[in-house]
This record gives structure tokens, C-alpha cells and sequence, in this order.
């Protein structure tokens, strides 16, 4: 058997993630069940710029439109987003680290017969009936009990994300959980999951992966470090530069993997590009997400969109809508664009792309 070579590691990574566009639940399907959120627009949300290069046709906030009726629930996985119900089951009833005193679960119970009682229930409705006050958040702010509440009895299996009003998450009581009868098989399948999302991986990301499971499922803590040695048993592998990657034993790095020779402007959590490790090793720089970096300490920009050209990470892109129309600042590691016609009407075709999904002019 011939040895894989990193360049095929390259395409396969950006051509089993980035398939051909199909309908909303096909692509969070073949994403592993789960799309990372994030608040941020810049200029659209995390989810928005994961999903619109996967389902046709998709616009910016049609997750959030269609979500109450969608089989598809919020709820935190390795990081916060959308999972499916099938992956979600494995994850409850959640036992959380951060235990709750006695005198804490009473003010979560008023919370929860708050929301029974309205059915539907927006935190500001349930604060406006309980005025339980503000409490000092973990970043040092101010925030309102009645959220901190509502978010720990979503994290705690108690409560379902029923909709969003101008970004609020709204809630209601969620039914039983039946506990999962084989906690292993159940964090089998987690790591499947994950593998689904983001491989091919290197032995290291593979097992930074699986330990970020202790969020999804802290209950079954005790059974990451098994996980991981029964994930690589099944997972396909080989040695590349001195290092072991791993990805779904039915798929052939080596076979089949075609890249569009396109420009793609990635979320910065798209599973391309979301493993730090992974992207250094693939295309020999450093990309950071620089949000939260002071702004005169940032090299690319405050939310910069990992630029790829066919399977080659190039460069990157800040993108902002000012008076309805889309400006767009590209930056490219080499310095300057690829020369020819070839990238440039691709890129054109990418940013008339970008402003079609905002619904805004170039």
C-alpha cells in the first residue's frame, strides 16, 4: 500500500467537509450532527457562514427562522450550537460538574414552574415574574440570576431552547430523559461524531477532541481515556511526517477526493479550519482568531475569514455590510494575490456569493 502523503491529507480534509450543497438536515448530518454557534456578526454568525457553502440556496439566519421546526435542538456538545436528536440523546440527563446547593435548586425550581407556566418563556418575562437580581458572571461582569438559572437548567437536561427572539434564547420544560443504557457505547458514538466533523485528525487533536467530551457528558468522565484508545482502534490511520492522523475507517484519503477550484471564505469555526493543530500541519501557518484580542495587538483583523483557494488556505478576509453594501478586505500570506485570471474571477464569483447570502450589494 502506497504511504499518504500530506497533500492528500489536504484534500481530503477540505473535500469530505465541504460536499455539495444539500438541504439543511443532510448537511448537519454529514457535519457529524452538530454546527458550532456564535453570537458574533461579522458579518453574519458562525453558523450562518458554516452552513451557506453546504445547503443551497441558504441565506443568513435561516437556521434561526426555521428552527422551531426543525428536529434539531441548541445545546452544548464540545462547544455551544445545533445538534441533532439522535447525538443530543447520547449527551442527557446531563449531571454537571458545577454542583448546585440546596438553596440554589429552589430558586431553579421557581424558575422552572415560572416556565411551565408560560408555556413558552422569554428570560425577561421570567425575571420580570421572579426578580431574583443580578450576580457577578464568571468573567467578573453582571448578569441576571434568571439567565444564569435558565442556562444551567438547559445545560442540566431540564429545559429545551423552544426559540429566539432577536437572538434571546427562549425556553421551555423539557420531557424525561431516559439514561442511555451502555455509557461507553454512548461516548463511542460522541467520539464518531466528532471524528465525522473534523478528521482527518492528528493523534493529538484526536485526543484534545475527546477530552472536551467531559462538557458534553460529564457524567461519564471516567470513561474518556478508554474512549480514546477504543476510538483509534477502529478509526483508519497512518504515519504522515512523523505523525499519526486518523479518520472513518470506510474512507480512502488516498482515492476519490475532488476540490472544487473555487474560493471559499470559511467561518472561523468551520470544521476545515477550527483545529488550530491541524491547519498549521496542513498549510504551514498560523491562524488565530483575533475577536477577542485587543485591537492593536491583532495581525489579521477582528473576525477574519480563513480564505481558500481549490484545497490551499491562502490567506484571509474581513468582511463588514456599511450602508447596505459589502466591503471586503482580503490579506494573503505569500503577501499578494495568486497571479492570473483564474483567482480572480474566482474570488469575484465567492464575494458576489458572500452578498447574496447577506442580501446586500457588493
Amino acid at each position: 500500500m502506497l504511504p499518504v502523503t500530506l497533500r492528500e491529507l489536504r484534500r481530503h480534509a477540505v473535500a469530505r467537509s465541504l460536499f455539495a450543497p444539500t438541504t439543511l438536515m443532510d448537511a448537519i448530518e454529514r457535519l457529524g450532527g452538530f454546527v458550532q454557534a456564535d453570537p458574533l456578526r461579522a458579518p453574519a454568525r458562525a453558523q450562518d457562514l458554516t452552513l451557506r457553502h453546504r445547503v443551497k440556496g441558504y441565506r443568513a439566519g435561516d437556521l434561526e427562522r426555521r428552527y422551531p421546526r426543525l428536529p434539531l435542538q441548541e445545546d452544548f456538545f464540545i462547544n455551544y450550537g445545533f445538534v441533532l436528536p439522535a447525538l443530543r440523546a447520547l449527551m442527557h440527563p446531563r449531571t454537571a460538574r458545577s454542583v448546585w446547593d440546596g438553596a440554589r435548586w429552589r430558586q431553579a425550581q421557581t424558575v422552572l414552574d415560572e416556565v411551565a407556566r408560560l408555556g413558552q418563556a422569554h428570560p425577561a418575562d421570567v425575571d420580570a415574574a421572579l426578580q431574583h437580581g443580578a450576580v457577578t458572571n464568571w468573567f467578573g461582569g453582571a448578569s441576571r440570576l434568571t439567565t444564569e438559572l435558565l442556562d444551567g437548567l438547559h445545560y442540566r437536561s431540564r429545559l429545551d431552547v423552544v426559540r429566539r427572539e432577536g437572538g434571546t434564547r427562549c425556553y421551555g420544560l423539557a420531557a424525561p430523559w431516559q439514561p442511555h443504557p451502555d455509557p461507553q457505547a454512548a461516548m463511542d458514538a460522541m467520539a464518531d461524531a466528532l471524528v465525522q466533523t473534523y478528521a482527518p485528525l492528528p493523534s493529538a487533536s484526536l485526543s484534545q477532541l475527546i477530552h472536551m467530551l467531559a462538557g458534553a457528558a460529564p457524567q461519564w468522565d471516567s470513561l474518556r481515556r478508554t474512549t480514546a484508545v477504543r476510538a483509534r482502534q477502529r478509526l483508519a490511520s497512518a504515519r504522515v511526517d512523523g505523525e499519526d492522523w486518523y479518520w472513518p475507517a470506510h474512507e480512502d484519503p488516498r482515492r476519490g477526493w475532488r476540490v472544487a477550484r473555487a474560493v471559499r471564505l470559511l467561518a472561523p469555526f468551520d470544521p476545515v479550519v477550527w483545529d488550530r493543530r491541524r491547519f498549521e500541519r496542513l498549510w504551514g501557518w498560523a491562524y488565530r482568531f483575533e475577536a477577542y484580542t485587543p485591537a492593536a495587538k491583532r495581525v489579521r483583523g477582528h473576525y477574519a475569514l480563513p480564505l481558500l483557494w481549490g484545497d490551499a488556505v491562502i490567506g484571509w478576509a474581513n468582511a463588514r455590510v456599511t450602508e447596505g453594501r459589502l466591503q471586503v478586505q482580503p490579506g494573503f500570506v505569500a503577501g499578494h494575490a495568486p497571479a492570473g485570471a483564474a483567482f480572480a474571477q474566482a474570488y469575484d464569483a465567492e464575494i458576489a456569493r458572500l452578498a447574496v447570502f447577506l442580501d446586500v450589494a457588493v
